[in-house]
C-alpha cells in the first residue's frame, strides 16, 4: 500500500531540523505526533507506602532527568532538604548536567558515565560505603537493579514516577496509513484506549526489540523494525519502507 499518512507516537519534534519533517517534505506525508503515554509522579502518601526513607541516602543515582524532577519534587512534599553532602551518580553528562536546575553544580559532587548503567558501575563501586537511592519509574528496566545488584551496590529502589496511558479519545475515527511506536507503553496505550482495535492494512512501525516485541506479543502484525543495518534510525527505515511501496505501486 501507498503511505501517505503517519502517526507517531512522541511529542512533535520542538527543532526544525528534525529528520521527520525532511522526510514528510521529501515523499509529500502528511506526519502527525501525539503522545500515547505521559509520567505521573507518585504523590507523597504512595511513596510513604514504599517505606523509603531519604535521610537514610547519601547517594543518588539519576538514569534521567526526569527522576531527577521527581525526586527534587518528593523531596519537597516530604519536607526533606537534600543535604550539600548528597552525591549524584548520573548516567550520562547531559544528565549530569541538568542537575544545575536544581543544585549549584560546582559545588556538590557530581558523576557521570558515558550512557549506560555499566559505564557508571566501576565509579559506584569505589563509593561502595554509600547508602544510594534510586530514583525511577514503575516499569524500570530489569537491566538497571540486575547490574547494580550482580556489583553489590547497596541501594534502595524509589518508584516516585509512573508512565500512564494518554487519553486517545479524540483518535477513535482518523486513520493513518502507518503507527510508529518507540516504547512498549505506546503499544498498551493503544490498546487501552480502543480495546477492539484491529491492525487491519495500517502499517505498525517499531523502534527497538522490545518495542518490537511488544507488538508481536499483543497480536498485532509488525510490517516494519528499526535499528536495522540499512537503516539505523527509525526516520531512515520508514524512508525505505516508503520508497520500496511506492515502487510496488
Amino acid at each position: 500500500m501507498s503511505i501517505k499518512t503517519i502517526l507517531v507516537s512522541q511529542p512533535k519534534p520542538t527543532s526544525d531540523k528534525s529528520p521527520y519533517f525532511d522526510l514528510a517534505e521529501k515523499y509529500n506525508l502528511k506526519i502527525d505526533f501525539r503522545s500515547f503515554i505521559h509520567v505521573e509522579g507518585v504523590d507523597a502518601q504512595e511513596f510513604r507506602e514504599q517505606k523509603v526513607d531519604l535521610n537514610e541516602h547519601s547517594a543518588v543515582i539519576l538514569t534521567s532527568k526526569t527522576a531527577i524532577d521527581h525526586y527534587f519534587r518528593i523531596a519537597e512534599e516530604m519536607r526533606f532538604s537534600v543535604p550539600d553532602s548528597m552525591k549524584y551518580f548520573c548516567i550520562s553528562e547531559a544528565i549530569a548536567y541538568y542537575l544545575q536546575k536544581y543544585v549549584p553544580y560546582r559545588k556538590r559532587k557530581i558523576f557521570y558515565g558515558r550512557q549506560t548503567i555499566m559505564d557508571l558501575i566501576d565509579t559506584l563501586k569505589k563509593h561502595k560505603k554509600e547508602k544510594f537511592i534510586l530514583p525511577c519509574t514503575d516499569i524500570l528496566r530489569d537491566r538497571i537493579p540486575t547490574t547494580l545488584d550482580d556489583n553489590g551496590i547497596n541501594y534502595s529502589k524509589a518508584v516516585l514516577y509512573k508512565t500512564v496511558a494518554s487519553d486517545l479519545s479524540d483518535l477513535e475515527n482518523v486513520f493513518y496509513d502507518m503507527l510508529v511506536f518507540y516504547s512498549p507503553g505506546g503499544i498498551e496505550s493503544l490498546l487501552k484506549n480502543f480495546p477492539d482495535y484491529k491492525q487491519n492494512d495500517t502499517v505498525i512501525a517499531a523502534f527497538g526489540p522490545t518495542t518490537a516485541n511488544a507488538i508481536v506479543k499483543n497480536k498485532l502484525r509488525l510490517d516494519l523494525h528499526a535499528p536495522q543495518p540499512n537503516a539505523p534510525s527509525m526516520t531512515g527505515a520508514i524512508e525505505n519502507f516508503v520508497k520500496n511501496s511506492k515502487k510496488k505501486n
